[in-house]
């Protein structure tokens, strides 16, 4: 066994009856297969028992491979459940998959190991229909309950045409809005404590301190909330079924809706993770000018979090001021890419077209401006007195429990561990730049903020050096699966042409494999895992946001707050729906 992971031969060694195999993917992570009997105990084993554990489940999905084609070497399996462990320690990752047959299958629930499993286990039921045995509450998360069928299976529609008109009647919209009632018995939450009867408050899905269609079932001892529930689900469009139906190049603008503040943030992991499964390195100007473009969308997403956070708590002047700076930074991402929010402009090997003349100006101008505004900002924000007692304090949580729910970027940075992705696991030529991993101590409210604030200021370091060593070469790389071609070059010959017309009409074919790539994005760390199944389009786009493990922990941060915190803790999340229900 001497070829194989030094964690793979520990666990065939350790657990010689789990009927451990390896498969090989094309993102070199150890991917293993387990028997469903024995799966909780070598999770439990990489957690808590082997040295340098697997501390935090990264991502929790399921696969339907009923209509895939090209598994060679991989177990029978009608559905596979698939974990995704991170060791901080080893700064490495292991993915344990379980094979299930027929076509309700089930699997034990992980809750008691990492609670954030809860919320992933309800996705894959709800998703693709398997049980997940033992779990506390197990009932649909993002579609409505009234919904029949499981979205993500195969045989389920991707598009409204196939499905049929859609018709609501007086009756069935009265029986809708009955199962969509609040029954606190149902959430585990009694109605009577103490021979006092509790207070229910419904807050959202349309409440402005939600920012969006977020709706918080609140229990409350007179001020104090003792529990907490969320309903997510309202803003779902998606986004992982139309990765089936779209090919890998138009599949591009769809990614943009997901942290829609995010910009070119959200098509970063999305093309690297197609690049690893192709063999595709863009090349070293390309590579650049995404990080540019990168690290300008997370100063414009940064900039929103701040400014809306000082007005949840009552500050009416920063959000005009730093919507008013946001609208100079979209200034630049229209100079370059001619669109605004969504410029949908990473391409598979590279960028959409080069940088137009004159953009070191626009941009040395804008690092210069910006600078000065945030030595603004850090006085008349972060010096606020009222800011203070309103977020030191607050929320507060350890790098521990940051952990055990998932949490990363800014969440987990605000705890004291200085863990970012383009620091530990550089991807995309960010091994190349010199910049710091701002911290907190306390994990707070109002450290999240102080690292927010830090990293924009990380970001226009990086900007700089941007500006200082932008090299020359091409912005696209000139490989027969980067789509489409240079422009200029079809015209060369017929065989270009051709390819340009296929490129553009059908799309690359992407080897058979599976591959995932995380990146910093400005929320956390956001992942791609696609599978190919040697075809036109994805036959599996698992999407893996941020904003969906840091909302689940709101129910444990809110506990003993009042209603006003609770608004603060909210607003310290940076969280956007669309990357919480994709």
């Amino acid at each position: 066994m001497p070829d194989l992971p030094a964690i793979v031969i520990e666990l065939l060694q350790r657990f010689p009856d789990a009927g451990i195999t390896e498969q090989a993917t094309a993102d070199g992570i150890p991917t293993l297969w387990v028997d469903a009997a024995r799966v909780k105990a070598v999770l439990r084993y990489l957690k808590e028992e082997t040295a340098q554990p697997y501390r935090q489940l990264y991502d929790l999905t399921a696969i339907d491979e009923r209509a895939r084609s090209r598994r060679a070497g991989q177990p029978a399996s009608d559905f596979t459940v698939v974990y995704h462990l991170l060791s901080f320690e080893r700064n490495a990752d292991i993915r344990v998959k379980v094979a299930l047959r027929w076509e309700f299958p089930a699997i034990e629930s992980i809750i008691e190991l990492w609670p954030m499993a809860n919320w992933y286990a309800r996705e894959v039921w709800d998703m693709f229909g398997v049980e997940i045995k033992g779990h506390p509450h197990l009932k649909r998360i993002l579609m409505p309950p009234w919904w029949e069928g499981h979205p993500l299976r195969k045989e389920h529609p991707a598009r409204a045409t196939e499905m049929g008109r859609f018709d609501m009647p007086e009756e069935t919209r009265a029986q809708w809005e009955a199962m969509m009632k609040f029954d606190p018995a149902e959430w585990g939450m009694p109605c009577e404590l103490d021979g006092y009867d509790c207070l229910f408050l419904n807050l959202g899905p349309h409440h402005p301190g939600t920012h969006g269609v977020l709706r918080l079932m609140v229990q409350m001892d007179r001020q104090e909330i003792i529990n907490l529930a969320c309903d997510i689900g309202f803003h779902h469009r998606g986004a992982e079924k139309m990765g089936e139906r779209q090919s890998w190049h138009t599949y591009i603008p769809y990614t943009d809706r997901i942290d829609y503040l995010g910009g070119v943030g959200n098509n970063f992991p999305y093309v690297l993770a197609v690049e690893k499964l192709a063999g595709i390195e863009a090349p070293e100007r390309a590579q650049t000018i995404r990080i540019l473009m990168a690290e300008l969308f997370r100063i414009i997403s940064h900039l929103v979090f701040l400014g809306t956070y000082a007005q949840d708590l009552g500050m009416m002047s920063p959000v005009f001021y730093m919507f008013t700076d946001r609208e100079r930074a979209l200034n630049i991402v229209e100079a370059v890419t001619g669109a605004r929010m969504h410029p949908s402009w990473f391409r598979i090997g590279g960028v959409a077209q080069d940088l137009p003349a004159g953009w070191e100006v626009m941009v040395s101008e804008f690092i210069g401006y910006m600078r000065k505004q945030l030595k603004k900002y850090r006085k008349s924000v972060l010096g606020n007195y009222i800011f203070k007692i309103r977020s030191i304090g607050i929320g507060a949580f350890e790098t521990d429990q940051a952990i055990a729910w998932g949490a990363g970027g800014p969440m987990l940075r605000a705890t004291g561990m200085a863990w970012d992705w383009r620091k530990q696991r550089p991807y995309g030529g960010y091994q190349q730049f010199d910049f710091d991993v701002p911290t907190g101590s306390h994990g707070d409210c109002y450290d999240r903020v102080v690292v927010h604030f830090e990293e924009m200021e990380q970001s226009l370091r990086i900007m700089e050096q941007c500006v200082q060593k932008m090299p020359a070469g091409p912005y696209k790389a000139k490989h027969p699966l980067s789509v489409p071609p240079i422009k200029e070059q079809t015209m060369n010959d017929i065989e270009t042409l051709i390819h340009h017309f296929l490129g553009v009409t059908w799309g690359p074919v992407i080897p058979p494999g599976e591959a995932a790539v995380g990146v910093e994005a400005p929320k956390g760390n956001n992942s791609y895992y696609l599978i190919s199944d040697g075809n036109t389009c994805s036959y599996r786009t698992r999407i893996r946001t941020p904003s969906f493990a840091h909302i689940q922990m709101v129910p444990s941060l809110s506990r003993g707050v009042m209603v006003p915190d609770l608004i603060a803790i909210l607003g310290s999340i940076d969280y956007v729906l669309a990357d919480i229900d994709r």
